[in-house]
């Protein structure tokens, strides 16, 4: 069997490699493109998590690739969130391009809820390095973690997060960092992650091998 097409969107707002290096580690043939007809023709699509939600938004609309984005989702065509890629994919967020929480900036609006910010106080926010995913009863169903065991650590960067008004059906993984947020969620064909797989170690490559693996099925 081929390996997998994935197109990794790329909506200019940073580095995609290390995400098109893993995935092409695990088995797929990935590639980094901003051309719609790539990303429909694709077999997967993923939205690495690159910059400010406003930014990403912004580009994702003028570019012609958010269409194109719900379009394949809409189709039953696998898709992985990643970060920043993981917040589009819902109905708003309050990320502004400098990065500060304003006014609301909608989103691919695949998932409804919304994004806000990490509130500090005792923790610092940006929250950055390894912490722990806790699998839920629809997580512990999902093909994604196959082989992940409750409480494995994976690395997070990110000052914004799913607020409390995305649908428990959904939500794959729960951490908290100054507060409680999913940090994986997954419905149907949609899968979509907090944390940076690319920069967690065996447990990141091994949830994107089924993520690729899944792609056939």
């Amino acid at each position: 069997m081929a390996a997998p097409r994935i197109a990794v969107v790329d909506y200019h707002k940073g580095n995609l490699l290390s995400v098109v290096r893993s995935l092409n580690d695990v088995g797929a043939t990935a590639q980094a493109t901003d051309d719609s007809e790539q990303i429909l023709g694709a077999d997967a699509v993923v939205v690495p998590g690159v910059g400010a939600f406003e930014d990403a938004m912004s580009y994702l609309n003028e570019s012609g690739e958010a269409e194109a984005i719900c379009d394949a989702a809409s189709r039953g065509v696998p898709f992985l969130g990643i970060c920043l890629g993981l917040h589009v994919l819902f109905g708003r967020g309050q990320e502004r391009s400098d990065g500060q929480a304003g006014d609301w900036v909608d989103g691919l609006g695949i998932l409804p809820g919304s994004v806000t910010r990490l509130e500090s106080g005792r923790l610092k926010v940006p929250h950055v390095g390894w912490n722990q995913i806790h699998l839920t009863e629809h997580g512990r169903q999902c093909a994604l973690y196959d082989g992940i065991p409750e409480g494995a650590n994976v690395y997070f960067t990110h000052s914004f997060a799913l607020a409390d008004d995305v649908e428990e059906d959904v939500v794959a993984t729960r951490t908290h960092y100054t507060r409680s947020f999913a940090s994986g969620v997954w419905a149907n064909n949609v899968y979509g992650v907090q944390f940076h797989p690319e920069k967690s170690s065996t447990t990141g490559l091994t949830i994107l091998r089924n993520f690729v693996q899944l792609i056939g099925k």
